[in-house]
């Protein structure tokens, strides 16, 4: 990878940072896309959860006071046993279809969660369970479950710092194990190793001016950026999954 395209690649990520910081759900669902433009798939995998992993970190040191334990505990425990089953899968399994539904549901439940928004997700211990399941279950697999996670969480009126801290916590824990797997089978390469450095300087960057640009936004809105930025990534990730399967 040249300077040039380095830099690119750079500032792309610093992007996908801010907005995953605004959204609350990690940066993954925005980088994921991003990086597949540079890397194969299981290389993509690799990187993604070791720039969460740094991302996350961060975020806990910002957001250190808003950690929801009764949440962390049912949402984070099988969203950790089901990136362990994922990503194993993911060492045999062509993902691709399993995107396509992922960001069609996701795009379905965003809009509607949107344009209704009492008609939302229970807040109880079966969307935390569920949300925290098919997250992890999905991240492992293809990379990115923090939307899941996010709309999970979304139902609960979460105030942003506290949505924040939990979901992070949450998502360091599924990107610590998942990243177990990936290594141990060879998906991080030399040159991958190598940006990790830049990407963990971009996360404390992104993550910082995510948290100044967070003090000026409600919680209403905060709820309705995070189903914005759903439906937008759920677009993108469509459309290059089009391009990917017909045009290609």
């Amino acid at each position: 990878m040249s300077a040039e395209v380095l830099i690119v690649f750079l500032l792309l990520a610093l992007l996908a940072e801010v907005l995953g910081t605004l959204g609350g759900f990690g940066s993954s669902v925005f980088f994921v896309p991003i990086a597949s433009y540079y890397f194969d798939f299981h290389t993509t995998l690799a990187i993604t959860a070791l720039f969460h992993v740094a991302s996350n970190l961060f975020k806990i040191v910002l957001f250190k006071n808003g950690i929801e334990k009764k949440l962390l505990i049912q949402m984070g425990i099988p969203a950790v046993i089901c990136v362990l089953v994922g990503s194993y899968l993911s060492i045999h399994l062509n993902a691709i279809w399993l995107e396509w539904v992922m960001a069609t549901m996701l795009l379905v439940m965003a809009i509607v969660l949107l344009l209704k928004p009492k008609l939302q997700l229970p807040a109880n211990t079966t969307t935390l369970v569920s949300g925290g399941s098919l997250s992890g279950l999905v991240a492992g697999l293809v990379g990115t479950g923090g939307a899941i996670r996010g709309l999970a969480l979304a139902s609960f009126r979460l105030a942003a710092p506290v949505f924040i801290a939990t979901s992070a916590f949450i998502d360091l824990g599924v990107d610590m194990s998942r990243s177990v797997v990936y290594l141990v089978n060879g998906f991080a390469t030399a040159q991958i190793v190598s940006i990790i450095p830049y990407l963990v300087l971009v996360s404390v960057v992104g993550n910082w001016i995510g948290k100044e640009i967070l003090k000026h936004i409600s919680a209403t809105a905060f709820t309705r950026w995070v189903l914005v930025l759903v439906i937008a990534t759920s677009l993108f990730t469509m459309g290059k999954l089009f391009f990917t399967t017909f045009v290609t």
